[in-house]
């Protein structure tokens, strides 16, 4: 099929691609997808022709261009705005006024949610709901793949995702689903696929398709839609599906060109890169990445600095986001030591090197905006049963050292663990209400049971979703702190104290994190 007003040469060009790689919807549209970026750089160093299709980014704009099919004031306000909320979400401007920048993208999740009948479900900005199917039962995940007109991306694949198809005509299609937010759309994505483009083949991995396949609990009744899923990092294993015999350990770098770098909805390109995959603590009970077996596997700290050196130069990032499970404090080092041209941020587990004003002030000039914490808990029994390998006294010391360096913190606290009851959730509370000058945003979190963990099998445990692909089990807290009282006391208790409510009213909505480090002070010169 012809493509009107492309150029012969561009066309013979698209039709020599063999691969295509798609990230599905709905992921937060701040950032190009890591996954497949990596994927990209693996396929390219060999010489194996490929396009990267970004259908959460593509996917949002196409719905938001859509009269809406609401008719309340509150829409209709916000269709007349969305031309600005769009240019302003990618201006500095706008990340100095939280009032402004609330609006904006409240303006923009609810047309989101307003594009499509509630019939095909609901996405936003972050997430995902269908009120006929849930990502975690097998039979639901078939359903949207053989009835992809369902769902509320399907203008956008017959009439975007098709044409691509169309010009690329790819013998293989990989679908990077990493979010239970994804599942569902990915899966349509592969009937789409499936029922107009029989002859390409379908692989899809991820986040989410490594825990189902790694926990064992999803039966995966996919032969006739997916030929084939990927655990763990794809790189080796898409290489070896490509035939590439002998593939190398190596630590190939990302590669964005693909992608549509200006309109991500952030002020700026924000790159997101992985220093490693896998998590170097890994002793954390419950922690998805020890209960699934997904190993360590560091990049060489020389190649991950010259890679983020290059990638500075070449892409002239406003923000660079280290994605990893805890950038490991050698990396901290090799930053410090080498900074890689732009400013970042990512998450890290507490530790000594953090608690030194010294090395966190190195830190800030190397270029660090905001470093997430998980400090989980101010309760010193609870992070022992958690064997987070941390103390409370050194969570308080490591939140004065960075906040004193000019470094945003970003705090993260787990509620309703099984050692955890009200009285050491008020612990909790008061060591944060304690150090809340150091605390520039929260995440409030209620614990969540992994299936396979082996710490389950020591607590009476039930089903937490009702299907045969969970990722999580409900379970009788030992002390009856159960996860209605947990809500009831966050909700009652925690959020309302004064102190913790003014920290929450800084927090960029639907985005959070991803945006986070655009409102502190210390994080102006990203912009």
């Amino acid at each position: 099929m012809a493509v009107t007003g492309v150029a012969e040469e561009i066309v013979k060009k698209m039709l020599s691609k063999t691969i295509l790689l798609i990230h599905p919807p709905v992921a937060k549209p701040s950032e190009p997808p890591a996954g497949i970026a990596k994927l990209a750089g693996a396929l390219g160093a060999h010489g194996i022709e490929h396009s990267l299709i970004d259908a959460n980014l593509e996917g949002m704009l196409f719905l938001l261009q859509r009269p809406s099919i609401a008719q309340d004031t509150w829409t209709r306000r916000a269709c007349r705005s969305l031309p600005a909320h769009l240019k302003n979400l990618r201006s500095p401007s706008l990340y100095t006024n939280i009032d402004r920048y609330r609006r904006a993208v409240g303006d923009v999740n609810h047309l989101l949610q307003t594009a499509v009948p509630d019939l095909t479900g609901s996405p936003g900005l972050c997430d995902y709901h269908d009120p006929r199917l849930t990502p975690v039962r097998s039979h639901d995940l078939l359903s949207s793949a053989e009835r992809p007109e369902l769902n509320p991306f399907h203008d956008y694949m017959e009439q975007c995702l098709r044409i691509k198809m169309e010009a690329y005509r790819p013998a293989l299609v990989g679908i990077s689903v990493n979010y239970l937010s994804q599942a569902l759309t990915g899966f349509a994505i592969a009937g789409f696929v499936r029922r107009h483009f029989p002859e390409a083949g379908i692989i899809m991995g991820g986040g989410l398709i490594t825990s189902w396949m790694r926990n064992g609990e999803c039966p995966h009744p996919f032969s006739g839609l997916i030929d084939r899923f990927i655990s763990g990092p794809g790189e080796g294993p898409l290489l070896e599906l490509l035939g590439v015999s002998d593939v190398p350990r190596e630590s190939y770098a990302p590669v964005y060109d693909g992608f549509q770098r200006n309109d991500y909805l952030s002020p700026g390109l924000v790159l997101p890169y992985a220093t490693a995959s896998g998590c170097y603590w890994a002793h954390c009970s419950f922690c998805p990445e020890r209960s699934e077996g997904n190993p360590y596997r560091p990049i060489p700290l020389s190649k991950a600095i010259h890679q983020l050196a290059t990638l500075s130069v070449t892409m002239r990032p406003s923000l660079i986001h280290l994605v990893d499970n805890a950038v490991s404090p050698a990396m901290l080092k090799a930053l410090i030591e080498h900074p890689p041209g732009a400013p970042w941020y990512g998450f890290v587990r507490t530790t000594p090197e953090l608690t030194d004003p010294a090395f966190c002030r190195a830190l800030r000039q190397s270029g660090c905006t905001m470093l997430k914490l998980g400090i989980e808990s101010g309760d010193q029994k609870v992070l022992n049963y958690l064997e987070k390998g941390t103390t409370v006294e050194m969570s308080a010391r490591a939140l004065a050292a960075i906040h004193g360096a000019g470094i945003g913190t970003y705090v993260y606290l787990l509620f309703g663990t099984p050692p955890e009851t009200r009285r050491e959730a008020e612990r909790t509370l008061a060591f944060t209400v304690s150090h809340s000058p150091s605390i520039d945003f929260l995440n409030l979190a209620v614990f969540n049971l992994p299936v396979n963990s082996p710490e389950a099998a020591t607590l009476a445990t039930d089903g937490f979703y009702e299907g045969d692909c969970p990722l999580y089990a409900d379970f009788v807290h030992p002390e009856g702190w159960n996860r209605l009282e947990v809500r009831r006391f966050l909700d009652k208790v925690f959020r309302r104290h004064p102190t913790i409510a003014a920290i929450l009213r800084h927090q960029p909505p639907f985005f959070t994190s991803n945006h986070a480090p655009f409102f502190l002070d210390s994080g102006r010169a990203c912009r």
